[in-house]
């Protein structure tokens, strides 16, 4: 079993990230998330099936429509969607997920952890690990 560090760290060792559930409004977690990772350089998209492009990003409906494959997932979304987006991770072989706190259920974090995933849920916040700042 790996700390939360090792997870963390291998979840930020990749080198592409998708943002699911990211969001124009500059209030929401979707939108400040996807931020997070621009600031801190990282080559980030959008997944949001409402959404076109984001903080100039482009939107793609869902994981299976991205161009190019991610190292990585966050989810910023209820939780029975996280379910959803965790099967479609897994079909897709991705295999780091990072829920933020509100997303994960018991379910979504025994669904990841089945499928062999390095699963952050809940008790850590991207934006805190990357020091997310309001601009």
């Amino acid at each position: 079993m790996s700390s939360q560090q090792q997870r963390i760290d291998a979840f930020l060792g990749g080198r592409r990230f998708a943002v699911v559930g990211a969001s124009r409004d500059r209030a929401k977690y979707g939108n400040k998330v996807l931020r997070s990772y621009q600031q801190a350089g990282r080559d980030v998209v959008a997944v949001n099936p409402k959404e076109d492009e984001v903080e100039g990003v482009p939107c793609y409906p869902d994981l299976a429509s991205l161009p190019e494959p991610v190292d990585g997932v966050s989810i910023i979304t209820p939780p029975k969607v996280t379910e959803q987006v965790v099967e479609q991770a897994a079909e897709l072989n991705i295999a780091n997920i990072w829920m933020q706190p509100g997303a994960e259920s018991d379910e979504s974090l025994r669904l990841a952890e089945s499928h062999g995933m390095n699963v952050i849920g809940g008790d850590a916040c991207l934006l805190v690990v990357l020091g997310f700042r309001e601009d």
